[in-house]
């Protein structure tokens, strides 16, 4: 299990109620494909931009109550069943425009200045999972919103730390750059870094650059503490919810742990949970 915020999402989980698994499935579905517009395949910038507008307009007749897609557009799949879950359920509109916007984002921006900027996306990007999940399970309370909040920023966070190789390859750095100049790593190390990391195995006796190891056991803790401070919801939340939440939770934090263990050496060792693992997960999340 490597923490990744869609994969993370309980789609069809036996942990889930009966009732909620097709509303969740179409939840998932939505937010999944506009993922895909996004990040996959080979579309330039303008066609992405293009068809997740085709998803806002999409959303406004939702919440306008006029959803009218004609047969063979692509988005129909999506939206119709996304349409009866959100009146059924009566969903509320802005965590999916926020996603949107997260996604429209994700085109066009490659670096972030600050905390500040980073925390903004992964407002829109992440929490409105967590935020549209209590809303299906009637929990939606302003202090449960708040640490739900947490977890999914939380999570997020872990999988930008655990694939800062791999966003290289893509072109992004999460790394906030005013934290990176403070502690003297720069791009040009990440460059690097990974290049070795794509060329061949770690060397026996691998040195870790302080500086390096500075950053990364900040940015470790922040998205440590965030999870933790989550973790009350978890108990909280009734039944099989909870649990499931739990043992997400538990999850990235055993993520972090590896991060610990490795001293932040992503370049040539991506951190994964392995059976071994689950175990450990489950008697904590028990516990």
């Amino acid at each position: 299990m490597a923490v990744d915020h869609y994969e993370n999402f309980p789609v069809a989980s036996v942990l889930l109620p009966r009732r909620l698994r097709i509303p969740v499935q179409n939840i998932y579905r939505y937010a999944r494909s506009a993922d895909d517009i996004a990040d996959e395949g080979t579309m330039q910038a303008g066609e992405r931009l293009e068809q997740l507008a085709g998803y806002r307009a999409a959303l406004r007749q939702i919440q306008d109550g006029r959803l009218d897609l004609a047969d063979g557009d692509p988005r129909k799949a999506v939206f119709e069943p996304l349409a009866h879950t959100i009146q059924r359920h009566a969903l509320p509109m802005a965590p999916f425009f926020d996603l949107i916007s997260a996604f429209e984002q994700d085109v066009a921006t490659t670096r972030y200045a600050s905390d500040e900027a980073l925390f903004e996306y992964c407002r829109r990007s992440a929490n409105p999972v967590g935020r549209l999940m209590l809303h299906l399970y009637e929990q939606a309370l302003p202090d449960n919103l708040a640490q739900a909040d947490a977890i999914c920023t939380g999570l997020q966070l872990t999988n930008f730390w655990q694939d800062v190789a791999i966003d290289w390859e893509k072109g992004r750095v999460y790394l906030p750059q005013d934290k990176r100049e403070r502690h003297g790593v720069s791009e040009d190390f990440i460059a690097e870094q990974t290049r070795l990391g794509l060329l061949a195995a770690a060397p026996a006796a691998r040195h870790v650059p302080a500086a390096w190891q500075a950053l990364m056991a900040e940015q470790v803790g922040q998205a440590r503490d965030l999870l933790q401070s989550g973790l009350p919801l978890t108990r909280r939340l009734p039944g099989r919810i909870g649990f499931e939440l739990r043992l997400v939770v538990y999850g990235g934090l055993r993520i972090l742990e590896r991060l610990d263990q490795l001293h932040y050496d992503i370049f040539f060792h991506r951190p994964t949970l392995k059976k071994s693992d689950w175990l450990l997960l489950l008697w904590r999340a028990l516990a």
